[in-house]
């Protein structure tokens, strides 16, 4: 034990060893539930912190997440933090990943970059932790240093973790005392159901009497008392109620075929909440549950989810552990009685579906949008205006510094009263002049930004490296493609009041051109036609007008790498978030959402997309 005061970090492990931090409101949700202690149950539903994690289910008993319509079970964990780090004051560093989202650091590197930037250094090398970045606090970028590769990082507040003082537990187990028992070994295999058998043999081998009783719902924990029980040896007699359940393995442990005629009585012995003294002394001694192997365990729970499913007792929708086909609800079944006798209470309720499309509209019900001329709109291509150089360009939103700041560049990062640390192509401009952008004042060697411009879109516009101030008009590299939009009558989650704008975007494969990351180099299109849909009112209809300048100034879609599947080359969606579900919110791409359409207002805006520029496209 330890006396201390630490803030809380709950964390999950994922499939690349790392441990991957929850967020501070679903950690306070979590240590909620440990601090209440066995009365709460021993499991946490993360879906009532955060909705996006509704398949999401935590054993405190045996420290795993549970994803209940895939099966997929993970390690956590429950780590301790300095107060004065970064998860207590509320600070969260992120990166931006391939698609435009921001992704958090795991937090021990979110603690060391906090440190860094709390010093005021001026960047900061995370190899002494075991990655090949530097973090440049002066542009916020994450270079890596093999491939110096740029990616934007940020800060920003959320909630302080929970924070714990007195005594603190070493162990991470629940709950956490020191006559708690541990939780089980992970075996040799990690799938789901090795993990799952193991977990019961674990439970049988080190429980008391009263608390191996197979039950669909909640069981209640074990008394203090009963980590205390002795544990029997292999093959030695069993206590009563142990027993009990073992009883139901006679007709399994023979290398007979009479599982099924077996099956309904052993049930009923198993499920018995209370036992006679001696039911079973007269009997000969079995081989105990933790003894079995896994083809045994695998007959048992067969066997007994055979009598559920007869029963009607509702199963969970489940997938097939070693591909993505569904399977007979019996694997359900097994998966219930397997958790509840690992102590894990079980409710086998459906999770919520995911509803990507909405019911079938005909052409008829189909609307055109009142203010917004035809439905279907191409992308067009829009270039520079020839004959104008980069320095010609940049001389619109400059102003020479006859006497530069004692301050460095944050491009070349030399001081602005030396010439510039660029080594790339020399341009016409002299190394050692000086410009301030005339919106945001920032200073900088004009020979960096003539060399920014020429790596960029080359579009005769802007963007601000310190602050993403846009000078001019901005474009991207958005492939040719077709975006269609019209109104259908059904209503979306959260806006029942309203029909709904649905967008249809189509992009077809291709060869990149000079604009892009590899040219001459074929692209892929995944997914396409992509529908996305906004609620037909006054916000969403202005939304959509702003939509479709982006989609003309070619800001929607890019080429990359795909943060999804990994797949290079490819189209991806660029930093405009859209909502791809009609009739859900499961992954956090669909409705209700009460906050999406500020933030995508937030995130045009960033891009130089807003009602000016509405007004600048009449013109």
């Amino acid at each position: 034990m330890l006396l201390a005061s630490a803030v809380v970090v709950w964390e999950w492990l994922n499939e690349h060893g790392r441990w991957r931090p929850y967020s501070p409101a679903v950690s306070h949700h979590i240590e909620a539930v440990a601090r209440a202690g066995p009365r709460a149950g021993g499991s946490v539903v993360l879906g009532q912190a955060d909705s996006r994690l509704a398949p999401y289910i935590i054993d405190l008993q045996s420290m795993h997440q549970f994803r209940q319509d895939t099966g997929t079970i993970r390690p956590v964990r429950r780590s301790y933090y300095d107060p004065s780090s970064a998860p207590g004051k509320g600070v969260v560093w992120e990166w931006e990943n391939d698609s435009g989202t921001w992704t958090p650091y795991d937090m021990d590197v979110g603690i060391t970059i906090q440190r860094a930037y709390e010093k005021q250094h001026p960047w900061v090398d995370l190899s002494a932790i075991g990655f090949c970045y530097v973090i440049d606090f002066a542009t916020m970028g994450q270079i890596n240093r093999q491939t110096q590769r740029k990616r934007r990082v940020r800060r920003r507040l959320d909630m302080v973790y929970p924070l714990v003082s007195g005594t603190l537990p070493k162990s991470q187990s629940w709950p956490a005392s020191p006559g708690a028992a541990a939780a089980p070994p992970v075996p040799a295999c990690a799938c789901p159901q090795c993990l799952l058998v193991m977990s019961v043999k674990a439970t049988v081998s080190a429980a008391g009497p009263g608390t191996a009783t197979l039950q669909p719902r909640k069981v209640p924990p074990a008394p203090p008392a009963a980590s205390k029980a002795p544990v029997p040896a292999p093959g030695a007699k069993a206590p009563d109620s142990v027993a009990a359940v073992r009883g139901s393995l006679k007709p399994l442990a023979a290398q007979g075929s009479r599982r099924q005629a077996g099956s309904a009585p052993a049930l009923g012995s198993a499920s018995a909440t209370t036992s006679p003294p001696g039911a079973s002394s007269s009997k000969a001694s079995r081989p105990g549950l933790g003894t079995l192997n896994r083809n045994h365990l695998q007959r048992l729970a067969i066997a007994q989810s055979r009598v559920l499913i007869a029963s009607g007792v509702p199963t969970v929708p489940v997938k097939n552990l070693t591909g993505s086909s569904p399977v007979n609800p019996a694997l359900a079944g097994i998966t219930g009685i397997l958790m509840s006798a690992a102590g894990l209470p079980v409710c086998l309720t459906r999770p919520p579906k995911l509803v990507l499309h909405p019911p079938p509209v005909s052409k008829s019900e189909i609307q055109s949008i009142p203010g917004i001329s035809h439905s279907c709109r191409k992308t067009t291509k829009k270039q520079a205006k020839k004959g104008k150089t980069p320095e010609e360009v940049l001389k619109k939103y400059l102003q020479k510094v006859r006497h530069p700041p004692d301050e460095d560049c944050t491009i070349c990062m030399e001081r602005l009263s030396a010439p510039s640390g660029y080594k790339g192509p020399q341009t016409a401009v002299k190394p050692d002049l000086v410009g301030k952008l005339v919106k945001c004042g920032h200073v900088f060697h004009l020979h960096c930004l003539v060399a920014m411009y020429n790596n960029g879109n080359k579009d005769g516009s802007l963007q601000c490296p310190t602050c993403k101030t846009i000078y001019g008009v901005k474009t991207g590299t958005q492939p040719p493609g077709k975006m269609e939009y019209h109104i259908i009558p059904h209503a979306l989650p959260g806006h029942s009041d309203c029909k709904t704008i649905r967008i249809i975007y189509n992009i077809p494969a291709g060869v990149q051109g000079p604009e892009h990351p590899n040219p001459g180099k074929s692209f892929t299109a995944r997914g396409f036609p992509r529908h996305c849909y906004l609620p037909d009112s006054e916000k969403g209809r202005k939304v959509l007008k702003l939509l479709l300048v982006a989609w003309d100034r070619r800001l929607i879609f890019a080429i990359g790498t795909s943060s999804t599947t990994g797949e290079s080359d490819t189209v991806i969606w660029n930093e405009i978030h859209h909502k791809t579900e009609f009739g859900s919110n499961l992954t956090g791409h669909g409705y209700p959402d009460i906050n999406y359409l500020d933030n995508v207002l937030a995130e045009l805006a960033a891009q130089g997309i807003t009602e000016e520029s509405l007004a600048q496209e009449k013109d």
